[in-house]
């Protein structure tokens, strides 16, 4: 059954290949279906790869093989909620670790330009937690590029 709502990520060439990686890296992600262009278009020929459908954490998402036109930027991104060290470092390291590229404050991009946000939940419940918590946990958070878990949590304590 198609979602009534699915993300949809513009992709050059190897929206497929995206789609694999994802779903080979975070759990309850899988490649659900490959949709070939049925004839030469501006973008593919007939029998390339036009479209994937595919979940990242359960979120239903297509990668959409469109071209070079549309590059991607830090408009988007994929936020994914960790709760340990070892799934930050797990999912920051296979991202950056496979062609990507680190950012400031947990961001990274893939390989094909996709921008990720890998966000511990502690510092998303600092942030919520509002007054002083909150300023210590932000600073602390603008001196990195991975979330250091432990650094937030003492920063949260003061």
């Amino acid at each position: 059954m198609i979602p009534k709502n699915t993300i949809c990520v513009w992709y050059d060439t190897e929206a497929e290949a995206a789609a694999r990686f994802y779903a080979s890296v975070f759990p309850d992600s899988e490649v659900q279906q490959v949709i070939r262009s049925p004839m030469d278009n501006p973008s593919n020929k007939a029998g390339e790869v036009l479209v994937v459908r595919f979940t990242v954490c359960g979120i239903p998402c297509i990668g959409l093989n469109g071209g070079p036109i549309f590059p991607h930027t830090e408009a988007f991104s994929f936020q994914i909620a960790t709760d340990t060290q070892e799934e930050t470092d797990r999912y920051w390291n296979a991202i950056v670790g496979n062609g990507g590229q680190e950012s400031e404050c947990g961001w990274c991009k893939d390989r094909w330009g996709v921008n990720w946000q890998i966000t511990p939940r502690t510092l998303t419940e600092a942030l919520a937690a509002g007054g002083a918590e909150a300023e210590r946990a932000f600073a602390a958070m603008m001196t990195m590029r991975k979330i250091d878990l432990a650094a937030i949590d003492a920063a949260r304590r003061g």
